[in-house]
């Protein structure tokens, strides 16, 4: 109805003062464009290399951007302004993507680079909201007090690029871009670390960094009845199972998981029997550390009905609450041929010293297995579509650790494997997997 769609972003026509401006001692900048445009989330894109105390102001008018600088710009300094994908034209929000300006306050630009790689050491991923981060002061503890010299954005594949450095020696970091705080204040947040200075110079060689958290960011279950809204009505203990429509896996324990966490709790009173109500001998019963699931593990038989009778008084929550009655759950176990088998080979799994194969759905871990051989088999595996991770467990505990800046301890390597397993139910599913 009115031509094609406006796809190009603006194109910048003049800056005052012009780009690689020499001796630069302005207070502010304009840059003026072909067309209307305005910047956008200017606090989470600009990047402002070395970092000053005070944040420059960004402002738009009409075809004009205006940087004011609020702060007293270092002597023989070359400084980068980097508006990623702030500035983007009125109409479409077309963004002139990694608009860059550099000046020197002194008599030569610097014109050193420097380029690595950052990966999320947990999953083999990539999070490119995080920074790259040079910091010319040595000292171990000023990435938890001070921000670093220069900041780099990540690309998607983890990739990052410093340009303009001045030479010297400097320590290399990663840092979580939310925020905008620019510095490790939070052991939940994701961080990495290079092992030694780095020195930069015509000859620097890229660095590959290894993101962890040192600590999940995990909510605490509340244990005060004030954390959980009751409606008015009988206190009845309420809890879920893991039996899907009437029936229980084979390879799992059957769970009992409450909204509350359990103030009292008899496992005596939870029993697994047959249909005629014949106790099945082997069968534990237990409660996790938060008080809000309870296992039974039993070494489950085919296609066979069970029974779970839990007993009216087997707990109360810390609301009080009960069963009003004894519960009796019926159910049936899921056939062998519910199941797919499946027949692994891995090549280049000698060059990793504590192999720990990790089947993932959903970004979560649902299985993990020690591999002692290149071939892995398993008789019976749930169906469905897996991505496949090699943990290279250096302390061979079976799980990943992250590393420690405390310690200079980096974290567990995970290796993605990049073809997925399908696995089909009542199916030999073999795969080979070159690492």
């Amino acid at each position: 109805m009115g031509g094609p769609r406006d796809t190009t972003p603006p194109v910048l026509v003049n800056a005052n003062p012009p780009n690689k401006t020499l001796h630069f001692n302005s207070k502010k900048v304009v840059f003026s464009f072909d067309e209307y445009v305005h910047v956008q989330d200017i606090q989470k894109y600009l990047l402002v290399a070395p970092e000053p105390k005070i944040v420059p102001n960004v402002t738009s008018k009409l075809r004009t951007v205006t940087i004011q600088i609020r702060d007293t710009l270092q002597p023989n300094t070359t400084y980068s302004f980097q508006f990623g994908d702030a500035i983007q034209d009125i109409n479409e929000n077309n963004p002139i993507h990694n608009f860059t300006y550099v000046v020197s306050t002194g008599s030569y630009i610097d014109s050193l680079t420097f380029n690595g790689n950052v990966t999320l050491a947990e999953t083999g991923k990539v999070d490119s909201t995080m920074l790259a981060a040079l910091y010319r002061n040595l000292d171990d503890s000023a990435v938890y007090r001070e921000k670093p010299t220069y900041v780099a954005r990540l690309d998607s594949s983890g990739n990052f690029y410093f340009r303009n450095l001045a030479a010297g020696t400097y320590h290399l970091f990663a840092l979580s871009g939310e925020g905008g705080q620019k510095m490790y204040n939070n052991p939940s947040q994701l961080f990495a670390f290079a092992d030694s200075a780095i020195h930069i110079n015509q000859n620097v060689q890229p660095v590959k960094l290894y993101a962890f958290a040192q600590e999940k960011n995990v909510k605490p279950v509340s244990k005060t009845p004030a954390a959980v809204a009751k409606k008015p009505g009988p206190k009845i203990l309420k809890y879920t199972t893991s039996i899907s429509e009437g029936t229980q896996d084979l390879l799992n324990p059957l769970t009992l998981s409450f909204p509350v966490p359990l103030k009292n709790f008899d496992s005596s009173k939870i029993k697994l029997t047959d249909t005629l109500f014949t106790p099945i001998a082997g069968t534990t019963v237990s409660i996790d550390t938060s008080k809000t699931i309870v296992t039974v593990n039993n070494n489950w038989k085919e296609d066979t009905k069970y029974k779970l009778l839990i007993e009216k008084d087997f707990a109360t929550d810390t609301l009080n609450d009960s069963l009003p009655k004894a519960d009796t759950l019926t159910f049936k176990t899921k056939r062998e041929t519910d199941y797919g088998s499946i027949k692994l080979h891995f090549t280049n799994l000698d060059k990793i010293t504590h192999p720990v194969l990790q089947f993932v759905k959903d970004n979560k871990v649902v299985d993990s297995f020690k591999l002692t051989s290149p071939t892995f088999t398993q008789k019976l595996f749930a169906p469905g579509e897996y991505e496949l991770r090699i943990l290279n467990d250096q302390n061979d505990n079976g799980t990943w650790d992250p590393g420690n800046y405390d310690l200079k301890k980096q974290p567990e390597i995970v290796i993605p494997v990049r073809k997925k397993l399908n696995v089909r139910a009542d199916w030999d599913n073999e795969a080979d997997y070159i690492l």
